[in-house]
Formats: structure tokens, C-alpha cells, sequence
């Protein structure tokens, strides 16, 4: 919906108000004519129904307005003496317009002085509800939101089952572009697989003033750009999965790279505008490593601060039965089984591989070999080892999965780049070498119809040499560098997309919600220098103090 469309559907909420309530207004002691006029009519309207006329600004903020009109319907009905139960059914099964009928048939008088008490226990328990959803509504959409990190991707920095509070506004709060909604949920309805939002209209994007932009190696939590994974794994063979931008699944990663620089990634370490990147001492960046003992690996000489999820046991497979498609099957198993190394008879892998099939292909078993994830502490700490013989960190083959999709470019997890991270209002040139970089971005993200002739590319049916960016570009990944699925493989994250900035870690559980708490994490920062302080047991302490002031001032009046 454009600004245009917006404002003709914001006229015609307006003519459907007047027409509906005019007589209304006339009956409750007011002019005709102040039905009509926008904004002002709602403020007569709260004078009439005796309710405060800052409810107008409600009005206008998208979900919360979602919830008032049924409110502002039924005071509006009970201020006519329409009070019953059917009444206020019919009115918001109605979607409203039974008020048409009060406005012109029902015989109503104004009830000037009606009490604003709930008229029985339910009518008191759904009023509370509803101001409490709108309350909690208020908070979730524009200052704060809770999240829960569901993946391994920021191991060591953020951990599966970490509970964030996300600030909306130092980014600056995004508006929903979706206004049909239900509340405090993101896309899909709580136990069911149906969406919980209608995709049309969609809202202007729009972003109320931030307190910070976003900085280099800073952890943010954004939409994610590519929802749809035909596009990501070069699958041309249907459509993009369409959803709104702002129901785009939620994800959390560093921001490696912002607007303006040049990355690239030589053996897995990221480079900016030609120098390392330095990481904040909190971010721990882990890479496969493979480890080779002077024995064989078992429970009783393998560290246990190495975690068992993190280690791929190694096979040599005959080069004869690579291509077996049995072979293919058990290795997928495994997101990321890894070739490893290769001679003349053998391919050596590192993965899951069953027990049944090692029997039939005569598949070897390594047992001095593992690849395990660490990071560098770790690594430093496995080198003392005795039975360390050597470690050698993993370094991924060219992989055709890895953006920009593209034959020019045969780049890998960890050797990538050079790119250009899109700034606003900076111009690139569009030819060969860059259309495979910037043709998405023109075309999902800044909205442009593109095609492509050749080297040639076409925007908005005129042939486009160059090209100015409209919005901001962002380069987000994981710590976890072996075992994130991140802008490597879907590209550049928009500015749009931004959700906010992962601020405080409530609550943290290991193996699910109320079973093994780490209590070092609870009430702990993100983002600062050194190791994260525990605020917990100070919050406990002043949750304590409040309850001990309210008992003896309850005593003393007593």
C-alpha cells in the first residue's frame, strides 16, 4: 500500500464513521458536522462515550488499533442504552456496522452520565485483558520484545536456550507493515501451522528515530531475507514463498560488515576494508578443526570440555563407491559432512555414517581422527593434550551453494570475496561482474521490476548502467563459522529487515525451559567487555526489599 492508497483508505474509514454515526453525534448534543471531521471527530467521540482523549493516538498505531475499535464499538452502543449481551455481540460480529442500526432505526436516547463500571465479573476480567494486551502490545511492538535463540550459530557467545530482551528502539522501532494481526505473535497461530496475519494491506515502511546506528560486530536480530530457500539454493522452479517483511522468520546473528565496506574472508578469517576484522573479546569464533592422536580417540583420553554434538568421527570410503548414491543418502544425514582429504584409493570424510553400510562398502573407520569444533581457547587447551599429535583447521571447498550463486565466483565457507556492502545513496556500475551481486537487491529489496539481457540489465523497462541504492546493507553471521547458515549462502541483509538490538539474557535453560538453568546467565548483558556479571541474585535482593516494604506499610496502616 503506497502513501496515496493509504491515505484514500484512512478518508474512507472516515466517510464509513460519519455515515454511521452522525445522528449519533446530533443526539449526544453535538453538531452533524463533527462527525465528519477527521481526527477532531474522534476526539468529540471520546467526549461522548466519557472516555480520554488521548485514546485517539491509539487509533492510529497499527495492531493496537486492531483491538480498540472493538472497545470504542461497544462504549459507543452503551452510551445509547444498547448495554446488553447481544448487543455487544452483534456489534463486533458485525465489524461495527451494527451501530448503522442504532444510528438510524433503533429508538435511543444519550445516556449523558452512564456508569463506566463493568457490569458483571466477566465484563470486569475481559476489560483488564484487553488493556493489558494492548499495554503488552505497546511494549513488544515498539521498546522492547522477548526472543529465544533456537540455534548453534553464536555458540559460545549466545547459546541455544538463552532468553534475549530486544531493544526495538536503538535501532529505531520498525511500524508493522502488516496491520492485520494478532497481537504478540509473529506468523503462524500458537499449536497450528495457519498464519496469524492477513497479507493485505500492507503499510508503508516506516521507522520511528533511532539512539544509535548499527555497529561493526554488533549482535542483531533481523527477519530473515531469504524465507524462501528456492532462491538461496538456486532453485528457479517456482516463485518466491511471499511473506511480509516483518513476518519473515526471525534471526539472530553478528553484524560483521555495515554499509560502505569491503569484505572478504581469507581461511575463514574476515577481513574489512583490507584489514582483520577484530572481534569484541565476548565473541568466540569457532571453525571444524581436525585432530589427530598418537592413539586411538575413545571416552577415556578425549577431553570433556569438548562437547559430544561437536564431534565427526572420520572413514576412508574407495574412491569407487564415492558416487554410490547409498553413500550420498547416509551422508546427508549430517548438514555439513566434509570431505576432507583424498589420495589415490581413498576419499577421507568426516560424518555420520551407519554402522550397516561401513559393513558392505568395506567403508574404514579412523580411529586416531576426529573433526571437532572449537574455538581458540580450546584449541590452545587440546595442543597441552598428550595425545595431541597434531590440529589442523578445516578449510571448506568451493561450494555452489554459496552466494552470489554464481559460475564467476567458486567461493567457499571459508575463502570469500572480495564484495561491496550497499550504503544509501551510494552508486555502483552494473555489468557482468556485479549484476550477480546487486540483481536481488534491486529487484526484491528496493522494489524494482528487473530483467536481464545478457549483461545487460533492465530497470523499469530502461537499460541500467548504474544504480543508486535506496536503503542501507548489512553482512550478519554466525560465531559458530562452520555450523551457521548466514549471509554467506542468502547475501546482504536490508535495512528493512532489522528488528533490534539483543540488549539483556533473562533467563537461560540447557535442554529446554525449567530443566538445567544456567544461573551464571541469568540477567546478564549481551554486549560489554570481559566475562558476562550475573545481575540475578540483585534483582532477587531488590525483590526482596519491595516485598518486605509493602508487608510493613500494609502492618502499619493495619
Amino acid at each position: 500500500m503506497t502513501a496515496m492508497q493509504l491515505f484514500v483508505f484512512f478518508l474512507v474509514i472516515q466517510l464509513v464513521h460519519f455515515i454511521g454515526t452522525w445522528k449519533l453525534y446530533e443526539k449526544a448534543g453535538r453538531k452533524w458536522w463533527e462527525a465528519a471531521i477527521p481526527i477532531y471527530n474522534g476526539i468529540v467521540l471520546m467526549h461522548i462515550i466519557n472516555r480520554p482523549k488521548w485514546w485517539v493516538v491509539l487509533l492510529f498505531i497499527p495492531i493496537i488499533n486492531l483491538i480498540m475499535f472493538p472497545i470504542l464499538w461497544i462504549e459507543t452502543i452503551r452510551s445509547f442504552g444498547k448495554k446488553s449481551k447481544i448487543d455487544s455481540f452483534l456489534v463486533i460480529a458485525t465489524l461495527g456496522f451494527y451501530i448503522y442500526y442504532v444510528n438510524y432505526i433503533a429508538k435511543v436516547s444519550y445516556v449523558k452520565n452512564r456508569s463506566l463500571l463493568p457490569q458483571s465479573g466477566l465484563g470486569e476480567w475481559v476489560s483488564s485483558i484487553a488493556f493489558a494486551i494492548i499495554a503488552a502490545t505497546l511494549v513488544h511492538t515498539y521498546f522492547m520484545r522477548p526472543y529465544v535463540i533456537p540455534t548453534s550459530s553464536l555458540e559460545k557467545s549466545l547459546l541455544i536456550g538463552d532468553y534475549l530482551l530486544v531493544s526495538k528502539f536503538h535501532y529505531g522501532a520498525r511500524v508493522p507493515m502488516t496491520p492485520i494481526a494478532l497481537p504478540m505473535v509473529h506468523d503462524s497461530i500458537p499449536f497450528t501451522d495457519l498464519p496469524s496475519y492477513l497479507k493485505k494491506p500492507q503499510l508503508p515502511y516506516y521507522r520511528l528515530p533511532a539512539i544509535q546506528k548499527i555497529k561493526r560486530n554488533e549482535i542483531v536480530v533481523f527477519n530473515w531475507p531469504a524465507d524462501s530457500l528456492k532462491w538461496m539454493w538456486n532453485d528457479n522452479s517456482g516463485k518466491f514463498t511471499y511473506k511480509p517483511i516483518d513476518k519473515k522468520t526471525n534471526y539472530v546473528k553478528r553484524c560483521v560488515g555495515i554499509p560502505g565496506d569491503s569484505l572478504q574472508i581469507i581461511d575463514g578469517t574476515i577481513y574489512i576494508n583490507g584489514k582483520e576484522s577484530i572481534m569484541p573479546d565476548r565473541a568466540k569464533p569457532q571453525y571444524y578443526y581436525t585432530i589427530t592422536g598418537n592413539e586411538a580417540f575413545n571416552t577415556r583420553n578425549f577431553p570433556s570440555y569438548i562437547s559430544n554434538n561437536a564431534r565427526k568421527r572420520h572413514y576412508n570410503i574407495k574412491k569407487e563407491f564415492w558416487n554410490d548414491s547409498r553413500v550420498q543418502d547416509a551422508l546427508k544425514v549430517e548438514a555439513y559432512v566434509t570431505k576432507v582429504r583424498e589420495d589415490s584409493l581413498y576419499v577421507e570424510v568426516s560424518g555420520g555414517i551407519s554402522t550397516n553400510l561401513i559393513d558392505k562398502l568395506n567403508i574404514t573407520f579412523i580411529p586416531n581422527r576426529m573433526s571437532v569444533n572449537l574455538s581458540q581457547e580450546e584449541v590452545d587447551q587440546l595442543k597441552t593434550e598428550s595425545n595431541t599429535q597434531s590440529i589442523e583447521r578445516l578449510i571448506h571447498s568451493t561450494d555452489e551453494t554459496i552466494f552470489p550463486l554464481s559460475d564467476q565466483y567458486k567461493w567457499s565457507q571459508d575463502n570469500f570475496g572480495p564484495i561491496y556492502i550497499p550504503k544509501k545513496g551510494e552508486t555502483v556500475e552494473l555489468n557482468s561482474s556485479s549484476i550477480p551481486f546487486y540483481e536481488h537487491l534491486i529487484k526484491e529489496y528496493e522494489r524494482n521490476d528487473v530483467t536481464i539481457d545478457g549483461d545487460t540489465m533492465f530497470i523499469n523497462g530502461k537499460v541500467a548502467t548504474d544504480y543508486t541504492f535506496k536503503q542501507d546493507y548489512y553482512w550478519m553471521m554466525g560465531d559458530n563459522r562452520h555450523m551457521s547458515l548466514d549471509a554467506r549462502f542468502w547475501g546482504y541483509t536490508p535495512f528493512d529487515h532489522v528488528i533490534g538490538k539483543p540488549v539483556f539474557i533473562w533467563m537461560s535453560y540447557d535442554g529446554g525451559i525449567f530443566r538445567n538453568p544456567r544461573w551464571e546467565r541469568f540477567f546478564t548483558t549481551v554486549h560489554g567487555t570481559g566475562k558476562p556479571v550475573s545481575y540475578f541474585y540483585y534483582f532477587l535482593g531488590l525483590l526482596a526489599l519491595w516485598f518486605g516494604y509493602n508487608t510493613f506499610i500494609k502492618k502499619k496502616k493495619e
